[in-house]
């Protein structure tokens, strides 16, 4: 019989490499600024240097940060986490250069699963707009919805294939793992993800039934 998910094993692995794939960037930049450090004298290139590893490993911190609570347990089992410092570390994430994150969620303490799914369908939106625009995060009744919009704003048909599990599992990798991945933190919290265009927008929603709403309330 087909298994329907992918390994512990396999999803781990996949999640770190995404990770992974996530940090190298701004890490390798610190490295390279550190090595003209050690051999440059031109103090117009020593300070250029220092502002790129400035620069760089704010930008490593800030997607470690969200990485960890975005794919990783990020407090024990059970744990709820403030909905306002999810934002912070969200905004920090993306930046202000290319995409701008308008977070429209209240400051309240919500579990763990469901702010992870709130952060992988932010990380959805942002692939949506690969020229840039402005995410909206909110929060709506009976869960989530988020908005990209930005010229040329599309959806991705490997990821909309990867969200309705239309995908055979040997076709996940590194590229497919984060959307595979908040499928399965949807499934986790009983909120069906829909992916879809509105006019230019693309907008990502994970709202349960009427009847199912009720565990969405605030907790702790």
């Amino acid at each position: 019989m087909q298994p329907s998910h992918l390994s512990d094993l396999d999803l781990a692995a996949l999640l770190c490499s995404r990770v992974c794939h996530d940090v190298i960037s701004p890490v390798g930049a610190i490295t390279n600024g550190l090595e003209l450090l050690e051999v440059e004298d031109d103090e117009v290139m020593r300070a250029m240097a220092m502002d790129l590893v400035r620069k760089s490993a704010k930008q490593a911190s800030a997607k470690l940060k969200f990485c960890r609570i975005a794919f990783g347990a990020a407090g024990s089992a059970g744990a709820i986490i403030d909905m306002g410092e999810a934002g912070d570390v969200a905004k920090a994430f993306v930046g202000e250069e290319k995409i701008k994150l308008d977070w429209q969620v209240p400051r309240e303490n919500r579990p763990k699963q469901q702010v992870k799914l709130l952060l992988n369908m932010m990380m959805i939106a942002m692939g949506c707009i690969p020229r840039g625009g402005v995410v909206k995060a909110e929060a709506v009744e009976g869960g989530f919805a988020v908005r990209a919009t930005g010229e040329g704003a599309k959806i991705f048909e490997k990821t909309d294939q990867v969200l309705k599990g239309a995908v055979e599992l040997e076709e996940i990798d590194a590229r497919l793992i984060q959307p595979y991945y908040t499928k399965r933190l949807a499934e986790a919290a009983g909120l069906p993800l829909s992916f879809a265009l509105d006019g230019a927008d693309v907008v990502v929603r994970a709202i349960a039934a009427a009847e199912d709403a009720a565990p969405l309330a605030q907790a702790g």
